[in-house]
């Protein structure tokens, strides 16, 4: 009998066998072949198609215990889809091998096509790990290797207080100031060549001296240590402009988009001044954080938009709060409004714009945006505006506190991320990112 390649066999017919008596693995392929001869015709009969190689030899592993037989049967083929299934159902007539009942079950048929394909996948996946594993991380640490070589070669020294820098700052008109050597080397690494290092916390003569002849501005880490290196910059030299990374972020941590972002949101050191001198006096009222964690691209601390389209109402013409907020008298009770689909649309836009930045939106009645402020001058910004808000939109959580100074100052919607705040009968209508969605 021919037996057929498994290199060409395209088919494999899978099979049970159970017999209730003790029979030997010729006495199967005996009833197999004996009792489907002549059944499906001449031109598929098994022994023909073996010969002719298009079935290939028939494999019988028969277990005997307790006086019963039950095994499996495997047969290859070659043959098409129909062809093959009617040889499979030919095998399930078989009702006794030798003296024994028997029973015989196709279980399936298999595509060696396909096996192979699922072969051939699984094993690319694993050939391209390896590639990636091995072979990738050699080139990208040769491509660093020289990098960093190159962005050292890059790092120069300037002034008697041999301070780390860029390349040519004595031909530069604007420079970045940084606190060390890692920052600059961060900058270089992003193609920003303009950087020079203080090299520490206080400022040298040659800082000084360079802040004079210069148009400076001050990049620092995001921590408190940032913020003092400013103040102290303000006190002993001339710089124009201030930024820093975002919180709890160090210059040498940022990526490239993260460092152009906090360059762009840069302010003049007025503009920083007072805002300093404005915390200053607001440090003896206490104030609650909206939401304790800050999201992982935070905006740089001195990303703030100023208040535009909007001038104060006339009680603030001389620096004084609207009178009912000066009394502290709630104004009369008042029914919530009715959000219609238009607001909630322009609502649920604004708030998605604001995920991850802290800052809050104001709105009046049209919807147009009066300003932007950061998340912590949010509830001092809405009492020094008394009336003419009509929605405030914040990447925050709802409190108490925001509920009371938008009742207030008699605002229809607040609308942030969630809310911790019981309203009872308030007229604010309070909604959430869950709501709007």
């Amino acid at each position: 009998m021919g037996k057929i390649s498994p290199v060409s066999a395209k088919y494999i017919i899978h099979s049970t066998i159970d017999i209730d008596g003790v029979v030997d693995t010729p006495d199967v392929i005996g009833a197999v072949f004996g009792q489907t001869e002549g059944l499906l015709g001449a031109d598929l009969e098994l022994r023909e198609l073996q010969r002719s190689g298009r079935i290939g030899r028939i494999e019988v592993n028969v277990d005997t215990k307790t006086g019963k037989t039950k095994g499996e049967i495997i047969v290859p083929s070659s043959l098409d889809k129909a062809e093959t299934a009617i040889i499979a159902a030919a095998f399930e007539i078989i009702q006794r091998i030798g003296p024994c009942n028997a029973r015989i079950r196709v279980t399936k048929i298999e595509d060696v096509r396909v096996s192979k394909r699922t072969f051939v996948v699984t094993r690319a996946k694993e050939l391209l790990r390896d590639m990636i594993d091995s072979v990738m991380p050699d080139s990208q640490e040769l491509a660093d290797e020289v990098a960093y070589s190159v962005r050292v070669m890059e790092v120069q020294e300037y002034g008697k207080d041999r301070l780390p820098c860029g390349p040519g700052i004595d031909d530069i008109e604007e420079i970045i100031l940084v606190e060390g050597r890692a920052d600059v080397l961060t900058m270089l690494k992003h193609g920003i060549k303009n950087v020079v290092a203080m090299n520490g916390t206080s400022a040298s003569q040659t800082v000084i001296d360079l802040c004079r002849k210069k148009e400076v501005t001050v990049f620092v880490d995001g921590d408190r240590g940032g913020i003092l290196n400013i103040k102290e910059l303000l006190q002993v030299a001339s710089i124009d402009f201030v930024t820093s990374a975002p919180d709890g972020k160090e210059v040498e941590e940022l990526t490239k988009k993260e460092i152009h972002q906090a360059l762009r949101s840069k302010m003049t050191a007025e503009q920083f001044q007072q805002e300093m001198d404005s915390s200053s006096r607001m440090s003896q009222q206490p104030q609650r954080s909206f939401n304790k964690q800050q999201p992982q691209q935070a905006p740089s601390r001195f990303a703030r938009p100023p208040m535009q389209g909007q001038s104060p109402p006339p009680s603030m013409a001389n620096g004084q709060p609207p009178a009912s907020s000066s009394r502290g008298a709630y104004p009369p009770p008042r029914s919530r409004a009715a959000i219609s689909s238009t607001e909630k649309s322009t609502f649920k836009g604004m708030l998605d714009d604001l995920i991850g930045t802290r800052g809050a939106f104001i709105l009046d009645e049209k919807l147009n945006i009066l300003g932007k402020v950061p998340l912590t001058e949010l509830v001092p910004t809405v009492n020094s505006l008394g009336s003419g808000v009509y929605a405030v939109i914040f990447d925050g959580s709802v409190d108490r506190e925001i509920v009371q100074t938008a009742e207030k100052s008699r605002i229809k919607f607040l609308i942030g991320m969630g809310t911790d705040a019981k309203l009872g009968a308030s007229p604010v209508q309070v909604l959430t990112a869950e709501q709007l969605a």
